[in-house]
């Protein structure tokens, strides 16, 4: 039973070759949609969260050791880094001396093995657009698929539904419109759908850590998988103290209701609580979507709810074509991995460094990344070797897009270790060796360059720091 709009979709899905649990999973959050479920959590229903600090744990080398040599690891991969201007896997960017993300994360790995002699299997879990390009740059790593385990898997697709009437969309300009992701949250699904949970616990394989691919201090950190060995939780997930920048995303907190820590996204704060979501005293703890659950523990749970875990929905407006507002109104059903943290009773969250917590989103975070705020070791983790992460803000204009970037600093990025701030407005392009030191901004009303050898250095007592040209 069902309504038409909910049937088309599954009959859709089916004609795509979308996987079974996939479609079912799709169906209950259809279902939910169509009764009002908004996905909100009230600021009302929620309270701060407190949680032990990595810093202060206990892990013996033990320990460590033998929780590695138990763990897989995951990396969703399947973003294209559209908003970046790029048209193939995000990961495949350049970051360092013409090594990708993806080098860098196969480096990390095949390096933990060899310290550990663990087999610490990499799985990517690409989408059909990144899975040609990821799968040809793995190639050269020979020795990094694990016997018995594919090196990926793909997150499935859904069909956008029109906002009006909840039916999928139609857009025969262009059907791959007509389809968007459901979400990182997809993952569990994604692992009982092609049997990935099953294989990976028949290879004897007790826990899993994930991360974003484009977070280079995602590493598969002995010192956390011990922590989270020994402290028995089936699900954990790394946290850290908000800042800033971070006003406008989701924070963690705890249900009123029964004590559970619940993640409450942007996406799922009301209006009217806008402002508490923004409150950095009150919300002080962030996802850094590094997370740890229990193999077996997964497993039960997935089977004692027929597949479907049963995250918090979250209900995304967007339009079909998201760069053209003119295009219809529709709504894409989406879900959180880390909200699985509310679904384990003895769940547990854990406040590490911002060194693990490096995204990439805009070329912003890039240009900080490829500077020498961090040093990259032998064992290809990345180390902040500046005091603080300086404060980056490009002219959307001109270094939006990744092309437009990379022209503009054509001998790699400026030296910012002793940079706290660095803002450029108008069209400024840089030679090699300029060092930006202290809070600078520069603005240009017309193409201009900063010379070779520059040191852009600011505020003091006779200048605030600013270049105008």
């Amino acid at each position: 039973m069902g309504s038409a709009g909910l049937h088309r979709a599954r009959d859709k899905m089916a004609d795509a070759g979308v996987d079974e649990v996939a479609i079912e999973t799709f169906a209950h959050y259809y279902r939910l949609l169509e009764h009002g479920e908004t996905g909100m959590i009230p600021e009302s229903a929620i309270e701060p969260v407190e949680m032990e600090r990595l810093a202060d744990v206990e892990v013996s080398e033990e320990a460590a050791a033998q929780a590695i040599r138990s763990t897989a690891v995951i990396k969703l991969n399947g973003g294209l880094g559209t908003s970046m201007g790029m048209d193939r896997a995000k990961s495949l960017l350049c970051v360092r001396r013409g090594l990708s993300f993806l080098d860098i994360i196969a480096r990390q790995v095949l390096n933990l093995r060899r310290e550990y002699d663990a087999p610490l299997p990499l799985l990517f879990m690409n989408s059909f657009r990144t899975s040609a390009d990821t799968l040809e740059a793995l190639a050269r790593y020979e020795e990094l698929p694990v016997e018995g385990l594919p090196l990926e898997f793909l997150q499935n697709k859904e069909p956008k539904l029109l906002a009006d009437d909840l039916a999928p969309v139609s857009w025969p300009k262009d059907p791959d419109l007509e389809w968007c992701p459901p979400g990182h949250g997809d993952l569990y699904t994604a692992l009982r759908g092609t049997g990935l949970l099953d294989r990976l616990i028949e290879a004897g394989y007790r826990y899993v850590f994930v991360s974003n691919s484009d977070n280079l201090g995602a590493v598969p950190d002995a010192r956390v998988a011990g922590w989270f060995a020994t402290s028995g939780a089936p699900f954990a997930i790394e946290a850290v103290r908000r800042t800033p920048s971070d006003r406008k995303g989701g924070h963690f907190a705890r249900r009123r209701s029964d004590g559970r820590i619940v993640l409450r996204e942007t996406a799922q704060t009301l209006e009217e609580d806008k402002e508490a979501l923004a409150d950095l005293d009150r919300h002080r703890f962030c996802s850094t979507n590094n997370l740890w659950f229990d193999l077996a523990a997964m497993k039960h749970a997935l089977d004692l709810r027929d597949g479907i875990l049963g995250l918090p929905l979250i209900r995304n407006v967007k339009n079909v074509d998201p760069g053209d507002r003119s295009t219809p109104e529709v709504i894409q059903i989406e879900t959180a991995m880390g909200a699985a943290v509310e679904v384990f009773e003895d769940s547990r969250l854990i406040e590490v460094g911002r060194d693990r917590f490096v995204p990439v989103k805009t070329t912003n975070d890039l240009l900080v990344l490829r500077s020498d705020v961090y040093e990259i070791g032998p064992d290809f983790v990345l180390d902040q070797v500046a005091t603080d992460l300086p404060y980056v803000d490009l002219d959307e204009e001109h270094y939006k897009l990744v092309g437009e970037f990379d022209k503009r600093f054509p001998e790699g990025a400026p030296s910012m270790r002793k940079a706290t701030s660095f803002t450029v407005e108008g069209d400024w392009s840089f030679g090699p060796g300029v060092q930006v030191i202290g809070e600078v901004a520069l603005h240009a009303g017309s193409a201009n360059r900063v010379e070779a050898e520059t040191v852009l250095s600011g505020p003091s007592d006779e200048s605030d720091g600013r270049a105008d040209a």
